[in-house]
C-alpha cells in the first residue's frame, strides 16, 4: 500500500508517517517508480506505537516495541527491552500518582478550612475580601 492509504487506516497523517520513518521507526521501503510502499506489518507497527503513545509513552519509548515486532515477535512486548520500557514507565506512573494524591491532600485540607472559616461567619457569609475596578 502507499502511504496516504496506510495513513488513513492507521487513523494518522502522511506527516506523522514520514516522521516515523526520518525517526527510524517505519521502515522507508520505495517502489521502483520512487513512492513509499508499506505493508501489514507495517500498520501493524504504526498500530502499536500509537497504542502506545495514547498510553503516555514517548516516540522513544515506542522504539523497543517496534523493534520486537520487526524481528517478528507476535507482540511488540515480548522482548525484554520492551518489559524494561513497561517497568520504567511503571515506576514514573507510581511518582506521578504519589505527587496526586499529595497535591489531592493539601486541596482537600484548603477546601475543609475554607468551608470552616465560611460557616463561622454565618448567617449571611463573609464579607467579599475583593474589589472589582471602577
Amino acid at each position: 500500500m502507499r502511504i496516504g492509504e496506510l495513513a488513513e487506516r492507521a487513523g494518522t497523517t502522511t506527516r506523522t508517517l514520514r516522521y516515523y520513518e526520518s525517526r527510524g521507526l517505519l521502515p522507508a521501503r520505495r517502489a521502483v517508480n520512487g513512492y513509499r510502499t508499506y505493508d501489514e506489518s507495517d500498520l501493524r507497527l504504526i498500530q502499536q506505537i500509537r497504542t502506545l503513545q495514547d498510553f503516555g509513552f514517548d516516540l522513544e519509548e515506542t522504539r523497543p516495541f517496534v523493534e520486537c515486532l520487526r524481528a517478528g515477535h507476535p507482540a511488540g512486548d515480548s522482548c525484554p527491552a520492551s518489559l524494561a520500557v513497561y517497568r520504567r514507565k511503571l515506576g514514573e506512573l507510581d511518582k506521578l500518582i504519589e505527587q496526586l494524591q499529595a497535591v489531592r491532600t493539601e486541596v482537600g485540607v484548603q477546601l475543609a478550612r475554607a468551608e470552616l472559616e465560611a460557616s463561622a461567619e454565618l448567617p449571611g457569609g463573609p464579607e467579599p475580601r475583593c474589589e472589582l475596578g471602577g
